[in-house]
């Protein structure tokens, strides 16, 4: 399955009569956040506008630009906003009087400002330039996807690479761990012998040290889990849409490895278990990008 990155653009255009530009712009976010900035006109089509991008995005934050004009060439009804002039106006007024200027608004500034002159639609009309803009819409959402996949399938190969590199220090662990109690006796045998100055050593007692710091330092269930989660981890991969899973997951890899350091006693071990945590963190960050 491939796997789509959060962060894509995407544009689709449409001129036959109408004439509409579609761009979509998304970044990471941990739902899925549309964000449509569109002409007034296009307030009925909302609704569809968000179902259409719901049909083909799972996470993130989207940002919509609809640019759209009606070039053909027929008769036109306009409707005026007269209440938006008005504010446009008032709005002129205060800034001219609190700056002791001539407020040189005109009639013919005023129609230009958006949204208050703006065209009427029929209902055939309408109903004709939402299958544009559903269908261009549409066009723009795929456009955008080609490239979340493309870059969803480098993050991927990463993200490959750096459970590799777990898996290879997870074997270093398992090599080393075993040494760590033998380390110990050895350890503890020789600061005896240093302070008695003497080789006769109590061999019980010494052996029960061992077995203890054995107990306390023993990581073969720290291990097994580890192990556990980079199955998971590449079976999860293969998802359309495995970032939630996945950061679930990495929290768990985390919690091992903060485990192991803290069991350890041992710097080899420790250095090793660290390495993990690096690359764990590495791993979490490019998760984010993953839808």
């Amino acid at each position: 399955m491939p796997v789509y990155s959060m962060t894509g653009f995407g544009k689709a255009e449409y001129k036959n009569g109408y004439e509409l530009t579609v761009e979509i712009k998304t970044v990471n976010n941990r739902f899925l956040d549309i964000l449509p900035k569109y002409p007034k006109s296009f307030i009925v089509f909302d609704d569809a506008i968000r179902k259409t991008v719901q049909s083909k995005l799972m996470r993130g934050r989207v940002e919509l630009f609809f640019t759209f004009n009606d070039a053909r060439d027929v008769e036109k009804e306009l409707g005026t906003d007269v209440a938006l002039a008005k504010a446009y106006y008032n709005s002129a007024s205060l800034i001219a009087q609190s700056l002791n200027i001539e407020n040189d608004l005109s009639v013919s500034k005023i129609v230009r400002m958006p949204e208050v002159v703006s065209q009427i639609a029929s209902e055939a009309d309408e109903d004709a330039i939402r299958e544009i803009v559903l269908a261009t819409l549409s066009q723009a959402l795929d456009n955008l996807n080609i490239m979340r996949q493309a870059e969803g399938e480098k993050l991927k190969n990463d993200l490959t690479e750096r459970i590799n590199e777990v898996e290879r220090l997870v074997g270093i662990l398992e090599q080393n761990a075993p040494l760590v109690a033998e380390n110990f006796r050895k350890k503890i045998e020789e600061r005896v012998r240093n302070i008695l100055e003497t080789t006769q050593i109590d061999e019980a007692r010494l052996l029960q040290e061992v077995a203890i710091f054995a107990d306390k330092s023993n990581i073969d269930e720290e291990l097994t889990r580890l192990k556990s989660h980079i199955s998971q981890f590449r079976n999860i991969i293969q998802d359309k849409t495995p970032g939630r899973k996945l950061d679930f997951l990495i929290q768990e890899f985390n919690r091992e490895a903060n485990t192991v350091c803290s069991k350890a006693n041992d710097v080899d071990v420790t250095n090793t278990a660290l390495l993990i945590k690096c690359e764990i963190e590495k791993i979490r960050e490019q998760i984010q990008n993953i839808e």
